[in-house]
């Protein structure tokens, strides 16, 4: 017996890896000093955030990697990473950019991982989990690569939180029927909005606010006051 094929739309695929590019080169342009990259450097993290989550989510799935399969993504990913990089003077004085593609992308990953997964066969908790990785993968191995504390695990970054909450729904959704494309532009919306909402209101987790608080008042605690 066959085994059911899904294909994600190329124009869809190359979409999420272009706009990750972007995200990525804007993201490693923006570091001074010691943590400053050359101009290989930003491209070489654009191109990671654009093709990671896809090739996390066909590693999972264990079927050949889609971004692998075609010319086309290698190089969206590349000229993306050369345009955030070109445009980083101007983006970054938009913030509000950068937040907007960040939330963007984890949505359009997230719904294309859960959605491939869920077509493939797997159960409701598996292929959200599948959507999760995908989702969040891009920027692990940013932070990996680079050096830097995980995103995920930033206090109010709500990263894994806005990617699991809208895998949840897409994979939920169709469970109750609705068409796999309507449900994945559900769940895109939903992990964007959620994700701008933490950025938005500083959301965070009750847990993260707590150990947050903690850790300062032992920090704060060490601090020798001087009277005068």
């Amino acid at each position: 017996m066959n085994e059911p094929v899904f294909v994600i739309p190329l124009w869809a695929d190359l979409t999420a890896v272009g706009l990750g590019g972007i995200q990525g080169a804007l993201f490693a342009s923006g570091f001074r000093g010691q943590r400053r990259l050359d101009m290989l450097g930003v491209a070489i993290i654009g191109i990671v955030v654009g093709m990671g989550g896809g090739l996390i989510r066909d590693l999972l799935l264990n079927v050949a990697p889609t971004t692998l399969q075609s010319n086309w993504y290698l190089l969206t990913a590349t000229g993306a990473a050369l345009f955030g990089m070109l445009l980083a003077g101007l983006f970054q004085r938009l913030n509000a950019v950068i937040v907007g593609l960040d939330a963007l992308v984890i949505g359009l990953f997230g719904a294309f991982g859960t959605s491939k997964a869920l077509v493939l066969g797997l159960p409701l908790v598996p292929a959200v989990f599948v959507g999760v990785c995908s989702a969040v993968g891009g920027g692990i191995l940013r932070d990996m690569i680079m050096g830097l504390p995980v995103a995920i695990m930033h206090v109010g970054s709500l990263y894994a939180v806005a990617a699991g909450a809208g895998c949840l729904v897409l994979a939920s959704a169709h469970e109750l029927g609705v068409n796999i494309v309507a449900a994945a532009i559900i769940g895109i919306i939903v992990t964007a909005v959620i994700r701008l909402l933490a950025v938005i209101f500083d959301i965070s987790l009750p847990e993260q606010r707590a150990l947050y608080r903690r850790k300062v008042a032992v920090e704060t605690s060490t601090i020798p006051i001087v009277k005068p």
